[in-house]
């Protein structure tokens, strides 16, 4: 086995692991856990090393340096993500959580929030709130 890759934090070895896990590539993390005890030997160590048999190193290299964002993006396209306000029928919706001002408040002053927040999005054009798309 051969190092190809080296990270600082063990949670970042891990995403690349996992990349090459999904393509069939079986990989081993070397340090992760001496890491994950005195973190601050890592810089020392070499970080957290990624190790693969070296006759798929080239391909998972090839894997690890590819930029996947297009096609991220493209899937979130054609899986509906272009999802529309129920109100005014925008596109331009923006992750919102509602009623975090309050409960911060009532925080500060009780010690503990009285308020449920909640998760949804909020259309830039009307301004509504949408808890579900």
């Amino acid at each position: 086995m051969i190092v190809i890759a080296r990270f600082l934090f063990p949670h970042e070895a891990h995403i690349a692991k996992a990349s090459l896990e999904a393509a069939g590539i079986l990989s081993h993390l070397a340090d992760e856990h001496t890491v994950n005890v005195q973190w601050l030997y890592s810089n020392a160590m070499g970080g957290v090393r990624l190790m693969v048999a070296e006759q798929h190193a080239e391909q998972a290299r090839d894997i690890l340096s590819s930029d996947f964002s297009q096609a991220v993006e493209d899937s979130h396209i054609c899986s509906g993500g272009a999802d529309a306000c129920p109100h005014c029928g925008s596109h331009e919706l923006l992750p919102y959580t509602k009623g975090k001002r309050p409960a911060f408040v009532v925080f500060l002053l009780l010690g503990f929030p009285l308020f449920f927040c909640r998760h949804g999005y909020q259309c830039k054009a009307c301004g509504e709130f949408t808890e579900k798309l």
